[in-house]
C-alpha cells in the first residue's frame, strides 16, 4: 500500500537531527526555529499546521454498504448456489418458461437471507465497537505567543512548546526541555508497566524507545510531575505513525474456517459436476434416448439432482450458527466483528499475550513489608483497599500476624510512605482509581490493609517537600503531627540510595544504631526482593525542630532512621491462573510479549502457570539476532518474551504461524496493534486498549479479562463442533437423495420402476418436486437445530485441531457414503415392496410406491439427525438435550403427513394417501439408517477404545 510522503518544511523551519534524544536540547529548539521560552506565534503555528497537515495518523475510510454487501457474496459456497441459480432459470426458460422457477427462487431466497444475517450481525459488532470509545477529544497545552493557551491535539506543530502537568495526554512526541519529578505511563507503546522517570539531559548514545528519558511520545499520558517540551514530530511522523504504517504494511489473515468452507465448496462443486454428467450419461444410455424431448427430460434429471446435492442452506445455517455464537460471547463481554472469527478461536493452538494490563491488573501493588523484625505479606490486587497482612511461614505458606513488633515497623513503613506522596486513591460507584504516580497509590492502598496505620498518618499536615529527580533518586516530605508531637522529615527511595543517608534502624519502639551487620542484613533483603520481580522502595524519617522551614530540606537527608522496603509489582489478575490452566488442559499454549524487564516477565509467567520457576526468557534484542530458522526454533521452545518492540511481536507471530499454529494475540497498547493484525485472531481489550489496537483486532474483550478469552476458545469449539454436526448431517441427506436417484436410474428395472413406467420417456424414482420438498423439509430446521445442539462432550479436553484438519475429513466422508448409501437402498426397496415386479412382489400403483419411497426418504433423514450429533458417539447419550431439534423433527413429520395426506398437495408433489402398512414399513425401512450407524458406531469405539 502507498504511504503518504512526509511534506518537507519550509528553508526556514530545518529539519532536527534524525534523533533528537543524543542532542541538547537548546539545539533542537534553534533546529526547529523556536524560543522555548515563548513558544511559537499564533500566525507561525498556523502555517506550519497548513504545511504539514493536522497531526492526525491516517485513517481508513468507512467501507460503503454496497461493498459490504458485495462482501457478504464472496463465499465460494454462494458462488456455487448462484451457479445453481443460473442453471436452474436456463432449465426452466428451455421449457417455455411455465410457471413460477421455484427451485431458482428458493435458492435465491436463501442466499440473500445469508447476506442480510450477515450484514446485520457485522452492523451489531461495529456498533459495540463505537460503544466502547471514547468520546472526549485530546487537548493540549501550549506556548504561543509567550502564553499559554490550550489546543486541540490535533493542531499542534513541530515546534510547539508543549506544558505538560500530571494528568495530561502527550500530544506529540517530543523532545523535554526541562522536567521536574515527570513520570510519565508509557505502557500503551512500549508494555512498560511502570511509569518511566523523565530527564531533560540529552543521552549518550541513541538507546531502545523504553530507555529515552529525554523523550515523550504521542500517546502516553503523565503519571507525576511537571515538564516543558519541543514538539518534535506529528501525525505519521510519530512513534505511533510508525506503528500505524506498519499496520498498512500488515495483511490480515483469512480465517482457518473461511479456508476450510473454500475448501468444501470446490470439492462439492466438482462432485457436482460429475454427478450430473455421470446420472445424465447412465439415463441416456439405460433408457435409449432418441427424441429431443427425452434428451430435455434426462438433462433436467441431471440438473434437478446437481441442485439437489448442493446444500444450499449450509451458507445461511453457518451464518445463523456463528451468530449465535457470536452473541453467546457477547454475552460474556467478548465482541466479535467477523462471523468467521468466532470459530477461529476453537482452532487456537497459540494464545500469545501481552503482560501489562491484560494477564496484569496494570495496577501496581505492594505485596512485601520488610523490616528489622522479619517480613509482612498483604493480600490483595490492583487499588481497590481490601486485603489482610501475615507473615510467610516458610513453606510457602501464611500465618497470622501476631508479632506487635512487626506490626509497629510495618506501620510506620507504609505510613511514611503514605506522607511522602503526592498521589490520591478515589472511589466512585464502588470503583477504585488513583490520580498520580501509580507506585505512590500503591502505599494509600497497603496502608488500609495493616489496621492502625491510616489512623496513624490522620491529622499529619505537610509542610514542605523534596521531590523526586533522577538524580537524587528520593523524595521527602516534611510533616507536622497532630497535637505537640516534633516534626518529622519522611523521605523514600531506591534503597541503595536512602541506607547511605541512615544511620539507625528502627526496631518495634526503639532506634538503634544501623550497624554493618544490620546494614548488610537490610541490602540483603533489597536483593531478595529484586530477584523476586519486586521494584523496591525504602522508606525512612527523622525528627527535626518545629522551625523547619520548607526551604534547605535536602540538607536534613542524612542521618536518617531505616524503617524498611517494600516489594511493589504489578500483580496477575486473580482469574488469570485458572484460565491459563484451562488453556493448558485444552492443549493451548500461552505465551507472554511484553515490553517489560525480563526478571518481571518470568516472575508473572511463573506466577500465572504459563512457564515453570526458572525458565528463560528472551529479549527483543536477542531476537533480531536471529535468523528465520533460530526464531522458529526458539519460539517452539520459549514463552515469555521481553524488552520486545512492535516488529519482535510481528516476528514471533509469523514464526509460530509458519511452524503450523493457529495464533491469538491479545493486547491493550498501540504497540500490539500490528501482531493483532497479522494474528489469526487479535483480541482487544476494550477498556485499556487503545483505539489503534481496537481497529486492528477481530475481537474486543468488554471486560478486559484474560478468563473472557478461554471462555470465547470454549465457545469457539462448540461453534466447530456444531458445524461439523449440521455439515454431517446435510452432506449425508443430500447423499441419500443422489444415491436414491442414481441407483434408481441404473436399477429401475431391477426394482420394478422400469416395467411400472407407463408412457414415461424416462422413470425416476423421485420427481423433481419431491426432491425439493426434501431439502425445504429436513435440510433448514433440523441443520439449524444442530447449530445450536448444547456442548455434548467436554470440548477443553481434546486438543486444538490442526490447521490442516479438514472439517469434512476422510472419516466424515465415508460415513456420509455409507449413510447416503443406507438411504439409498431403503427407499428403493421400499418403493420395491409396493411396485409389481422386482426384487418383492407388490400390489400397488407407482404413484403409491413413489409416495411410499419418498415418505422412507424423509423418516431417513429425520432418523438421520439423531446420528449426525456424533460420529462416534451413540444417538441415545445425552438424547433430550436439545429441544429444538427435537421440534423440528415433529414439524418435519407433521409436515410430510400433510403432503402425503392434504389432497391439494398431493397434486402438487405428485403424491398419493398411504394406509398404516405403507407407514409402518416406511418408518421400519428409514430408522435402519440409525440402526446401521449405531452398529458402526459401536465397531468404531470397540476399535479405539481411549476414543483416538
Amino acid at each position: 500500500m502507498a504511504t503518504s510522503q512526509q511534506r518537507v518544511p519550509p528553508p526556514s523551519v530545518p529539519m532536527p537531527a534524525p534523533d533528537p534524544s543524543v542532542r541538547e536540547a537548546h539545539d533542537v529548539a534553534v533546529d526547529l526555529g523556536v524560543d522555548p521560552a515563548t513558544g511559537l506565534t499564533a500566525a507561525e503555528a498556523a502555517r506550519r499546521l497548513a504545511a504539514d497537515g493536522p497531526n492526525e495518523l491516517r485513517s481508513r475510510p468507512p467501507v460503503p454498504l454496497w461493498r459490504k454487501v458485495l462482501d457478504q457474496f464472496q463465499d465460494p459456497l454462494v458462488a456455487l448456489l448462484l451457479v445453481a441459480v443460473a442453471i436452474s432459470l436456463a432449465v426452466w426458460w428451455v421449457e417455455d418458461a411455465h410457471g413460477v422457477p421455484v427451485d431458482a427462487v428458493v435458492i435465491a431466497a436463501i442466499v440473500v437471507l445469508n447476506a442480510v444475517l450477515g450484514l446485520v450481525q457485522e452492523s451489531k459488532a461495529e456498533n459495540a465497537v463505537a460503544a466502547l470509545r471514547t468520546m472526549t477529544e485530546a487537548m493540549s497545552t501550549v506556548l504561543r505567543d509567550g502564553r499559554r493557551v490550550t489546543v486541540r491535539s490535533a493542531e499542534l506543530v513541530r515546534g510547539d512548546v508543549l506544558v505538560l502537568a500530571e494528568g495530561d495526554a502527550v500530544g506529540a512526541d517530543a523532545r523535554l526541555l526541562s522536567a521536574t519529578a515527570l513520570r510519565v505511563q508509557e505502557s500503551s507503546l512500549t508494555g512498560e508497566s511502570e511509569a518511566v522517570l523523565k530527564d531533560a539531559a540529552a543521552l549518550a548514545a541513541p538507546a531502545p524507545l523504553g530507555d529515552r528519558f529525554d523523550m515523550v511520545y504521542k500517546g502516553t499520558a503523565v503519571a507525576q510531575g511537571v515538564g516543558r517540551a519541543v514538539v518534535v514530530a506529528t501525525g505519521m511522523s510519530t512513534q505511533m505513525g510508525d506503528i500505524a504504517r506498519l499496520l498498512d504494511s500488515t495483511e490480515e489473515e483469512v480465517t482457518p474456517l473461511q479456508r476450510e468452507i473454500a475448501h468444501v465448496s470446490r470439492v462439492l462443486g466438482l462432485t457436482v459436476i460429475g454427478i450430473a454428467v455421470v446420472v445424465m450419461v447412465l439415463a441416456a444410455v439405460v433408457n435409449e434416448v432418441r427424441t429431443p424431448a427425452d434428451l430435455v427430460t434426462v438433462l433436467l434429471l441431471g440438473v434437478s439432482l446437481a441442485v439437489a446435492a448442493v446444500p444450499e442452506g449450509l451458507p445461511a445455517i453457518l451464518s445463523v450458527v456463528l451468530a449465535v455464537g457470536v452473541q453467546a460471547m457477547a454475552r460474556r463481554n467478548a465482541v466479535v466483528k467477523k462471523l468467521h472469527s468466532a470459530e477461529t478461536l476453537g482452532s487456537a493452538s497459540v494464545i500469545a499475550s501481552d503482560k501489562t494490563g491484560t494477564l496484569t491488573k496494570n495496577e501496581m501493588t505492594i505485596q512485601r513489608v520488610v523490616t528489622a523484625s522479619g517480613e509482612v505479606t498483604l493480600t490483595g490486587v490492583g487499588y481497590r483497599p481490601e486485603g489482610e497482612a501475615s507473615v510467610p511461614d516458610g513453606d510457602g505458606g501464611a500465618l497470622p500476624l501476631t508479632d506487635e513488633r512487626l506490626t509497629r515497623e510495618a506501620v510506620m513503613v507504609l505510613g511514611g510512605g503514605s506522607l511522602a506522596n503526592d498521589a490520591q486513591l478515589l472511589e466512585s460507584d464502588g470503583e477504585w482509581t488513583v490520580q498520580g504516580d501509580p507506585t505512590e497509590a500503591a502505599f494509600l492502598v497497603a496502608a488500609h490493609k495493616l489496621a492502625g496505620t491510616v489512623d496513624r498518618v490522620a491529622g499529619f499536615e505537610r509542610r514542605g517537600e523534596v521531590p523526586f529527580t533522577s538524580e537524587r533518586k528520593l523524595m521527602s516530605a516534611l510533616v507536622d503531627p497532630p497535637g505537640d508531637g516534633a516534626w518529622a522529615l519522611v523521605t523514600k527511595g531506591a534503597p541503595d540510595v536512602l541506607l547511605p543517608r541512615c544511620t539507625d534502624i528502627q526496631v518495634g519502639d526503639e532506634t538503634v544504631l544501623l550497624d554493618d551487620d544490620r546494614r548488610a542484613q537490610a541490602l540483603a533483603d533489597v536483593e531478595r526482593l529484586s530477584r523476586q520481580a519486586y521494584r523496591t522502595l525504602g522508606v525512612a524519617y527523622r525528627r527535626v525542630p518545629e522551625d523547619t522551614g520548607p526551604e534547605g530540606l535536602e540538607e536534613h537527608e542524612s542521618d536518617l532512621v531505616y524503617l524498611g522496603v517494600v516489594g511493589i509489582i504489578d500483580p496477575p489478575r486473580p482469574e488469570v491462573a485458572a484460565a491459563v490452566a484451562e488453556a493448558r488442559r485444552a492443549g493451548v499454549r500461552v505465551m507472554m510479549i511484553t515490553g517489560d524487564h525480563p526478571v518481571t516477565a518470568t516472575r508473572i509467567a511463573s506466577d500465572l502457570g504459563i512457564v515453570e520457576p526458572g525458565a528463560r526468557a528472551v529479549t527483543g534484542t536477542e531476537l533480531d539476532a536471529l535468523d528465520a530458522a533460530g526464531l522458529r526454533e526458539t519460539t517452539r521452545g520459549v514463552s515469555v518474551y521481553a524488552r520486545v518492540a512492535p516488529q519482535n511481536k510481528l516476528q514471533i507471530v509469523d514464526a509460530l504461524q509458519a511452524d503450523g499454529h493457529v495464533v491469538a494475540m491479545t493486547g491493550d497498547g498501540v504497540n500490539d496493534a500490528p501482531a493483532l493484525k497479522t494474528a489469526d485472531i487479535g483480541v482487544a481489550m476494550g477498556i485499556t486498549g487503545t483505539e489503534v489496537t481496537k481497529e486492528s483486532a477481530k475481537m474486543i474483550l468488554g471486560d478486559d479479562n484474560f478468563a473472557t478469552i478461554v471462555a470465547a476458545v470454549r465457545q469457539g469449539r462448540i461453534i466447530f463442533d456444531n458445524i461439523k454436526k449440521f455439515l454431517r448431517y446435510l452432506l449425508s441427506s443430500n447423499m441419500g437423495e443422489v444415491c436414491t436417484v442414481l441407483l434408481g436410474v441404473v436399477l429401475a428395472g431391477v426394482v420394478g420402476l422400469e416395467g411400472a413406467a407407463g408412457g414415461e420417456a424416462v422413470v425416476v424414482p423421485l420427481l423433481a418436486t419431491q426432491i425439493l420438498w426434501i431439502n425445504l423439509v429436513t435440510d433448514s430446521g433440523p441443520a439449524l437445530a444442530m447449530g445450536v445442539d448444547p456442548e455434548t462432550d467436554d470440548v477443553m479436553a481434546r486438543p486444538p485441531r490442526g490447521p490442516n484438519e479438514r472439517i469434512i475429513d476422510a472419516r466424515m466422508w465415508t460415513g456420509v457414503l455409507s449413510i447416503g448409501l443406507v438411504m439409498g437402498v431403503a427407499t428403493l426397496l421400499t418403493i420395491d415392496i409396493f411396485l409389481p415386479g422386482g426384487l418383492v412382489e407388490g400390489r400397488d400403483d407407482l404413484t403409491v410406491a413413489r409416495t411410499a419411497g419418498f415418505t422412507t426418504l424423509v423418516l431417513a433423514q429425520l432418523f438421520n439427525v439423531l446420528n449426525s450429533r456424533s460420529e462416534t458417539t451413540s444417538a441415545f447419550h445425552r438424547m433430550f438435550v436439545n429441544r429444538w431439534l427435537w421440534g423440528a423433527i415433529v414439524l418435519g413429520v407433521l409436515l410430510q403427513v400433510a403432503v402425503v395426506e392434504v389432497p391439494f398437495l398431493q397434486v402438487a408433489f405428485g403424491t398419493a394417501g398411504l394406509d398404516l402398512g405403507h407407514w409402518a414399513v416406511a418408518v421400519g425401512m428409514a430408522s435402519s439408517v440409525l440402526w446401521f450407524d449405531e452398529l458402526r458406531k459401536l465397531v468404531w469405539r470397540w476399535r479405539h477404545p481411549a476414543g483416538g
